[in-house]
């Protein structure tokens, strides 16, 4: 199995933090003290810009869960629609030829689901094989592309193609001030990316992915999640988090790796999901790295803010396109989720 193509693609809104905040602090801004927590929080969140489906003065009219969910399912197909697109042609394939679909997203719900509006709209293959999957949250672009893999293991003659579509900003709640809402709304952004996995009889142009592995922590799904009410989405986000990163990514890789004959110093490049600052330290802390060792994730939170399961897949891209490592270097991509759980891949290029 062989990654063949990464592409990306987000609304056309982008919007500076400074930008945001401003236009965010009236619907806090009757409270001082809450004012001023919002913006300590969103100025250290390490975003300086991010992507939103709607321009900034519309969001006053999403006032409701099905509005927003409306507004999901809109975005959501036209970004999905670009992202294949774009994958499929850096390699000369047409739609048509692809033999499964991934979809991944915690953002939004639709039924007919995306994967089925995109057969329609893209004209894809009538008999292509669906798998929309909801509530893996970060975790959901590693466990997708793991998934992808796991089909063209058993179709080498196939490609399938993972999608992950996240819309943060239409999960926002106006009227919650607890602290882990106020963090997301200043750390989550709007974006989609697009994976072709391609078997083993299909040309390589990408890396191999060599195994892939998957922990689940038992009793901490009060971690990371949603809370689901008449108003939609509420997010569940621990100050735990980066805790249960530091005390369980490095021995959940090491075990991974030992599995295959490898140490960690058997690993040239890591892909990990942007999280925030704090699960960046974390991941470097549990793992044993520099800030340099994830410079990528870094520069995509900084750039685009964390795309809960797109996120991993903006860093896979950006190290396909423009930082590719010398062949024969291994790598680990891996993601953290509600669960709260861990995927990883492990990848030779």
């Amino acid at each position: 199995m062989h990654i063949l193509a990464t592409s990306t693609a987000f609304p056309p809104h982008y919007y500076t933090q400074r930008e945001f905040l401003d236009a965010l602090l009236p619907y806090w801004g009757q409270d001082p003290k809450v004012a001023s927590i919002v913006e300590r929080l969103h100025l250290r969140t390490g975003v300086d810009g991010r992507y939103f489906s709607r321009r900034l003065d519309e969001y006053l009219a999403l006032d409701s869960w099905g509005k927003c969910n409306d507004a999901w399912i809109e975005v959501a197909v036209d970004l999905g629609e670009r992202a294949i697109d774009c994958a499929v042609r850096q390699v000369g394939l047409r739609a048509d030829q692809l033999r499964a679909i991934f979809f991944v997203s915690v953002t939004g719900i639709a039924s007919p689901s995306i994967d089925a509006r995109l057969v329609n709209r893209m004209h894809l293959a009538p008999n292509i094989r669906r798998n929309p999957i909801f509530g893996l949250g970060c975790v959901a672009g590693a466990a997708g592309l793991a998934r992808a893999a796991d089909y063209v293991r058993a179709y080498p003659d196939q490609i399938a193609v993972l999608l992950s579509v996240e819309l943060c900003s239409l999960t926002w709640q106006r009227d919650d001030k607890s602290v882990a809402n106020l963090i997301s709304v200043g750390l989550f952004g709007d974006g989609a990316a697009a994976v072709l996995v391609a078997g083993d009889n299909i040309p390589r142009r990408g890396p191999r992915i060599l195994a892939s592995d998957r922990v689940f922590y038992p009793n901490t799904e009060e971690v990371m999640g949603w809370s689901i009410s008449e108003k939609g989405f509420n997010i569940v986000l621990s100050p735990d988090v980066p805790k249960v990163v530091v005390e369980n990514l490095g021995p959940n890789v090491d075990a991974f790796l030992a599995a295959h004959g490898m140490t960690r110093r058997d690993i040239g490049s890591w892909i990990m999901h942007t999280g925030g600052p704090k699960v960046l330290e974390a991941t470097a802390e549990s793992l044993g790295l520099t800030r340099k060792d994830l410079e990528v994730s870094w520069e995509a939170l900084r750039r685009v803010g964390n795309l809960s399961s797109a996120s991993v897949l903006v860093v896979l891209d950006e190290i396909m396109k423009h930082r590719r490592p010398a062949p024969g270097t291994r790598s680990i991509l891996a993601a953290m989720g509600p669960g709260f759980c861990a995927e990883m891949l492990l990848l030779e290029w």
